[in-house]
């Protein structure tokens, strides 16, 4: 399973560092990328404006029939808001939202994601 991600201050790529897996983290520069394998996304919360490069992403090709899931950091002051980003990319793709985490994530959060996926491709395969 890939790890797609964006980072704007950092946070997202050190917890997605943590977990050690495949990855690919997209910019304005190149949201256009072509995947051809199962990914899950993981980003950070913000304005739909900031993160449309992933809405991008999801559409280019036939992206979106890989992806299997949405992860979101943030910070917990936001209070409803928390995460919003991630939530609303679950809803909209209609795919799991698996799992929020605050800034970039502690050891149980890096231990859930795994188990999600793990859980993923054991459906899916």
């Amino acid at each position: 399973m890939k790890i797609v991600f964006i980072s704007l201050t950092g946070q997202t790529r050190k917890f997605v560092k943590k977990l050690n897996m495949d990855s690919l983290e997209l910019s304005a520069a190149n949201p256009f990328q072509v995947v051809e394998e199962p990914y899950i996304i993981v980003t950070p919360t913000y304005d739909k404006e900031v993160t449309e490069i992933l809405n991008d992403f999801i559409e280019t090709a036939n992206n979106q029939h890989f992806l299997k899931g949405v992860a979101g950091g943030g910070n917990l002051n936001f209070g409803k808001l928390f995460v919003f980003t991630a939530k609303d990319l679950a809803h909209d793709y209609n795919v799991p939202f698996l799992h929020s985490f605050e800034f970039q994530g502690n050891e149980e959060d890096v231990n859930l994601i795994k188990k999600a996926v793990d859980q993923i491709d054991n459906y899916t395969s």
